[in-house]
């Protein structure tokens, strides 16, 4: 699919940096909107992050144009001022406090804009905990995510900024209802996402085993199985892969595969209950078997009767991945110095088909200042003077 820009015409602000607001504002860009990044004159300080932030401003501001505003200034926010006044979305992750000192608390912003939609991207929705300060890692530890990642006593953060995207996630999906609503209404709608809440959403499954059963599910590492096997197994020349047999029909299948009659033909384990109370001591046996055999051996055996199976890989082996190559599944943006990486695009198809964003490379700083604020009727002294830079003498 060459384009599908549903949200063609629509014109997002985005004001905010690391990953939450950011990945909100390039969902929606993915969809056709125009996403405009107001940075500070110096640039997003995600852009200098290094280690593992390295990646996280050229994977979330993919597509966007970016312009430079002084909001310290009575100039750069008039600029901001007129620039909303062209806005259908405004994003932001600012504290509440320093959104209303600087004068776009969501009130006054229904009340200057009165069709603006505000998506607030915060650490918690109002309650006890809405002023203080959220990381993905902090709601992982508070929910009880990071408890039921890692082994009793050493709780674990996810291997992802997973609340982040996910939090930006269900704030573009939440700007799509309010789009809905307000051609229902005419009216603009103040949305809030919080991490903590998005976390919470993701523990969901286990509070409410608590909340029936009136007991604790144990840590991932130790929980209780509902599988006769859903393991890691190495391999013959030492590769790990994962084995699930999760119905009656797959132990079957995985013991045949196998070459472990005896094990299918048990009497002790003719129910998947049977199989499952077994574990103990029919996992080795097949961890045994798995051992005489390659991994290709096994993945050949194991995809055309669906036994569910997996290598054990590494994010950059991503990259080699035939599924992750196949049209649409990875793509390449340019950054400003003029380096190219791949990233991975929609995880959807629309009409059998992967959408393709219209435009994925990475603005440098300021490079859409210029035209932006020239359209709004400012020139180029007033430019200069809200964007924070110095209009550059002409020789």
């Amino acid at each position: 699919m060459s384009e599908y820009m549903p949200l063609d015409g629509v014109r997002v602000v985005e004001m905010s940096h690391m990953i939450m607001g950011p990945s909100c504002g390039m969902f929606l860009g993915f969809l056709g909107a125009e996403v405009i990044k107001v940075e500070p004159p110096e640039g997003d300080k995600t852009r200098h992050l290094t280690g593992m932030g390295r990646g996280f401003f050229p994977t979330f501001n993919r597509g966007k144009r970016s312009i430079t505003l002084d909001l310290k200034s009575e100039a750069g926010r008039a600029a901001l001022d007129k620039l909303l006044e062209t806005a259908d979305i405004f994003v932001e992750n600012f504290r509440d406090a320093s959104l209303t000192e600087m004068g776009y608390s969501p009130d006054k912003c229904r009340e200057k804009y009165p069709s603006l939609i505000l998506a607030s991207c915060k650490g918690f929705l109002h309650g006890p905990y809405e002023n203080r300060t959220a990381m993905d890692e902090v709601v992982q530890m508070m929910t009880g995510m990071a408890y039921m990642t890692g082994p009793t006593g050493r709780p674990l953060r996810i291997g992802s900024s997973a609340n982040d995207i996910m939090g930006g996630l269900f704030g573009a999906f939440a700007v799509l209802g309010a789009l809905l609503q307000r051609n229902k209404d005419g009216k603009g709608h103040a949305v809030r996402v919080g991490l903590f809440e998005n976390c919470l959403l993701l523990v969901a499954q286990h509070m409410v085993q608590f909340d029936i059963e009136g007991r604790e599910a144990p840590p991932m590492p130790e929980r209780e199985f509902s599988w006769p096997v859903y393991d890691i197994f190495e391999s013959k020349g030492g590769r790990q892969i994962f084995i699930g047999a999760v119905t009656e029909g797959q132990w079957a299948l995985l013991c045949d595969i196998l070459g472990l009659e005896k094990l299918k033909s048990d009497p002790r384990l003719q129910t998947r209950m049977d199989q499952i109370n077994a574990r103990d001591w029919t996992v080795p046996i097949v961890a045994e078997a798995v051992k005489t055999r390659g991994f290709d051996d096994l993945a050949a055996a194991f995809e055309p009767v669906g036994i569910p199976f997996s290598p054990i890989n590494r994010p950059a082996e991503m990259y080699e991945d035939p599924h992750v190559n196949r049209p649409g599944g990875l793509l390449t943006s340019k950054l400003p110095e003029g380096e190219t990486y791949r990233a991975p695009g929609f995880p959807f198809e629309v009409d059998g088909a992967s959408p393709v964003p219209y435009g994925t490379d990475i603005p440098d700083i300021g490079d859409d200042t210029s035209d932006v604020l020239a359209a709004l009727g400012l020139d180029d002294v007033a430019i200069a003077a809200a964007s924070g830079k110095k209009k550059e003498k002409v020789a």
